[in-house]
This record gives C-alpha cells, structure tokens and sequence, in this order.
C-alpha cells in the first residue's frame, strides 16, 4: 500500500514540475494613441485575466510619437503594435515587414465634421469652404472621394493643416470644417463644449468602408503561437465587454481614474459596435478594394497580393 502511495506521489510530482517551470509568454504591445476606449477589449481581456489564462504576460505601451508603433514592430523592437488599415497599405508599398494579424475597430471611425448650425448642411456646401486636416495623403485622398460624391474636386475647397487641433479649429471657427475626426472621441469633444456637430459619415459618401485599427505583427513572426493566443484573449474580451458594457466600463475607470470623464465614458458605450467580434477572421476581397481605392489616389504604386501584408493565422 505504502509503495502504491510513493508511486502515485512521484508521478504527481513530475506532472506537477514541467507546468510550476513553465513562465508566462512576454508580449509587448504597443498602442497607436494614448490609452482610450478605442482600446477596451485589449483592457477588458486584461482585467478579466484572459490573457494570463492564454498564458500570456502583456505589456501596453502607449507611445510618444504615433508614428513609431509599426516602425518598432518592423525592426523587430516590439510583437505587435496597434495601427490603421489604410497606412498600412502605404507602409507595404514602401517594403516595411508588416502583417495584419487582426482587427480591433472594424469600421471606419473617421468623419467630415461641421458644426450643426453652420453653414454646411451637406457635403456640396463645402465648396468654396475651408476645411482642416492632420495627416496629408489618405485624408486628401478620403477628403477627395467624399467631394467627387457630390461632384466636387479639391480645387473646390480650401486645405488647412491644423495639425492635431480638428475640435478646437472648427470650434472656434478657423475652418468650416475637417476632415479625420472621429465619430466616437471629437463629435463628443464638440458637444461637451457646446457646439454640437454634423459628421458626415465617409463610408457613405464614396470610401470603401476599411478597418479603422488594426494589430500588425513583423512578417517574420507568422508562425509565433503567441500571436494566436493573443487574438484569441482579444476574442474573449470583446464578448465580455459587449455582454458587460456598464461592467466594464466601471472596472476600467476604477483601474485608471486619470480616464474617468465624462468624454471617456460616453467613448466606451459609442464604440462598442464597431469592435470586431471576431478579430482574427480576415476578409481579402475588402483589403483588395481599398488597396484599389489609393492605388487610384496615386498613394500607392502597384496592388500587392493581400496574403502579402493581411493574413488570418492558424490556429
């Protein structure tokens, strides 16, 4: 009986000693922004302990320049990083190792805002107008399609680069309006303050719809099984959050209070539906189509195959 015990003991203690060795997978990760609520399955999952149960030790990183994200992902300083569907078109034309792995917002969030007591009431108002932007290339080229829309060109209207300041140029009257502000974060900025205002939503007006964020991961790391699991702990949080809106929301302000505002809370509910629920799956032909779109804009020189810079991983 004794010897019977003793064995039963050994075979524990073997089984038992590969998974006490066995240490959490790193992953960094890094965020196109500031955190916000853009980012809440990635918080979601985190708090609920989705990723640890992937064995999974993530680390966000919200970055100083927003440019660097997919630049320390290709050179291989960082696993993955937070960017958009439209630049990373740009970044395959100019031979960066990058690959959309996954989406976190599925929709356009991007809009041409006026104020809702202006002068424009529609899009073909904007001509003669000035209209204030913060990245020149795809939001010319969004700005672009819109205006064709209605029968309009550029030449039609007035650019201002207003760098990063879209709410307060057209709160205080700078531009008529601008284009890039989003539908979740600035429209609330201007309400906030009271001057409530008037999004022209682009997907309905010329843009083919494209994912708004995306996860980029280096081309070399295709076959790291932590990305999987990564996407697969995103998945879970995603349902969590959708199933658990006011839950959530209450753990993530208690965990960060520096975001409990009211901008912020309204941000998490007005997100929710443009989160993928399944952020791993990958639509070829919607990649293709927008590829398309900027290779008419002159934004890029040829159409690469979509395997060559989106894929959906294997489990």
């Amino acid at each position: 009986m004794i010897r019977k015990l003793l064995r039963s003991l050994a075979f524990t203690a073997i089984v038992a000693l590969p998974m006490q060795a066995l240490a959490a997978d790193k992953l960094t990760v890094l965020l196109d922004w500031f955190v916000n609520p853009d980012h809440a399955p990635l918080f979601v999952a985190l708090d609920q302990g989705y990723f640890a149960d992937e064995n999974l030790e993530i680390e966000l990183i919200a970055p100083a320049d927003p440019n660097d994200p997919p630049k320390l992902v290709a050179a291989k300083r960082a696993e993955i990083a937070i960017s958009y569907q439209p630049q990373l078109h740009l970044q395959a034309d100019q031979g960066l190792p990058l690959v959309r792995i996954g989406t976190l917002v599925a929709t356009p969030l991007s809009t041409i805002l006026t104020l809702a007591d202006g002068p424009v009431k529609t899009v073909a108002d904007l001509k003669g107008k000035t209209v204030g932007f913060s990245v020149s290339g795809t939001e010319e080229a969004v700005l672009g399609a819109v205006l064709r829309s209605v029968g309009l060109t550029l030449d039609d209207i007035t650019l201002v680069n207003v760098n990063f300041s879209l709410s307060p140029s057209l709160a205080s009257g700078k531009v008529d309006a601008v284009v890039g502000a989003y539908r979740n974060f600035e429209l609330t900025q201007m309400d906030l303050i009271g001057k409530k205002g008037r999004p022209f939503f682009i997907e309905e007006h010329g843009v083919p719809p494209f994912d708004q964020l995306i996860y980029v991961a280096h081309r070399d790391s295709i076959g790291d099984p932590r990305l999987r699991r990564f996407l697969t702990a995103v998945e879970k949080g995603t349902q969590y959050l959708i199933n658990h809106p006011q839950e959530t929301w209450d753990t993530f302000r208690a965990k960060r209070p520096e975001l409990d505002d009211e901008l912020n809370r309204r941000a998490w509910f007005d997100t929710l539906a443009r989160f993928a629920h399944r952020p791993a799956a990958m639509d070829n032909a919607r990649y293709d189509r927008f590829a398309r779109f900027l290779l008419d804009a002159k934004l890029i020189r040829e159409i690469k195959p979509v395997s060559s810079y989106a894929v959906e991983l294997p489990y």
